[in-house]
């Protein structure tokens, strides 16, 4: 309990402590004054036993004062503790993220693959945004919302980490992915509300064509950002075969003219990342666009924590009084 009261303690005037070297001087001032013998000696017909103990606590008073004048000099430096309070005022913005998990995230084209290197983008991207509602829908064939809106960012980074490959039937349903993270943002309050939408293929399945999609976020005020993944040409993807996984080169085919359109219609841009450090450098461009409205305004509060010393200085210079005039008193 008396660690807690002292705990993260600060000094307001920590210029006082150099009164501290006035103890080494009352020290030596005090050792040359008791060297001289007393002008007078007093008999006593006290017992022996009492006048040794008396003569051996004689120095007890000039203990007490220094404690005294230790504990005056802590209280001018005047410790307290300081709390600073946060205050947020004004709006963030509902984020969904909408991720591709179909079989062929699993190219390793991006290190280790497409679906590993989104997902520690997105974490990344959480992590800057602390005053926003985010959520994630993951699609593959179907697609599932595998968080929704919340600003329990831990949550939200566990979900991220949760997903993987084969959680959903296997196709590529832009328009249900998208769909999916639209209705998640409908009844959004907020007057930003985005969408970014990841993937690495062409849309073949789902009950949602894409452009049905793309209107159904224009009407309801849904700006969408699209990110093709995934290199030129061929990557490499393990492929499932009678012999075991086996690596294969596989067509990298991404319906660019798609994801434009349903980013420029939507107010958002399409980007293209064929590397890591290009998909890094893409979540930082959306960050850095789609800043918050959020004005934080820093309180600091101090607590003054002198009062313990002042005490234990009046206590240490009452214990000298009493001692020096009732136990040791010296006789004229």
């Amino acid at each position: 309990m008396v660690f807690d009261y002292f705990q993260n303690i600060i000094f307001a005037q920590p210029y006082f402590f150099a009164l501290f070297l006035l103890i080494p001087i009352l020290i030596f001032w005090y050792i040359k004054n008791n060297k001289q013998t007393a002008a007078i000696k007093v008999s006593t017909t006290s017992a022996k036993g009492l006048g040794s103990f008396k003569a051996s606590m004689r120095h007890t008073p000039f203990v007490f004062r220094l404690l005294a004048i230790a504990c005056i000099i802590v209280a001018l430096a005047n410790p307290q503790t300081r709390n600073d309070e946060q205050h947020a005022e004004g709006e963030g913005i509902d984020i969904m993220l909408c991720i591709d998990v179909s079989g062929s995230m699993t190219a390793q084209d991006l290190t280790p693959n497409r679906l590993e290197a989104a997902k520690a983008v997105a974490i990344d991207f959480v992590n800057k945004r602390t005053t926003d509602r985010i959520g994630v829908v993951i699609f593959a064939g179907e697609s599932f919302t595998q968080c929704p809106l919340t600003t329990d960012h831990n949550v939200l980074i566990a979900s991220i980490q949760n997903i993987h490959n084969g959680l959903l039937e296997d196709g590529t349903a832009i328009g249900s992915g998208l769909s999916t993270s639209i209705d998640r943002l409908r009844n959004s309050k907020t007057a930003s509300k985005i969408v970014v939408l990841l993937t690495d293929g062409e849309n073949n399945g789902g009950l949602i064509d894409p452009k049905t999609a793309k209107e159904i976020a224009k009407a309801f005020g849904v700006k969408v950002y699209t990110i093709g993944v995934g290199t030129d040409g061929l990557a490499p993807q393990p492929v499932q075969t009678p012999l075991g996984v086996q690596m294969q080169s596989v067509k990298v085919s991404i319906d660019e003219k798609l994801l434009t359109q349903i980013a420029t219609e939507t107010g958002g841009r399409y980007f293209r990342a064929k590397d890591n450090e290009g998909l890094n450098g893409i979540y930082a461009t959306i960050d850095a666009l789609e800043k918050s409205k959020i004005e934080i305004t820093t309180t600091t509060r101090f607590t003054d924590k002198f009062l313990p010393f002042a005490i234990g200085a009046a206590f240490f210079l009452l214990i000298e009084i009493l001692l020096r005039y009732l136990v040791f008193r010296k006789f004229p």
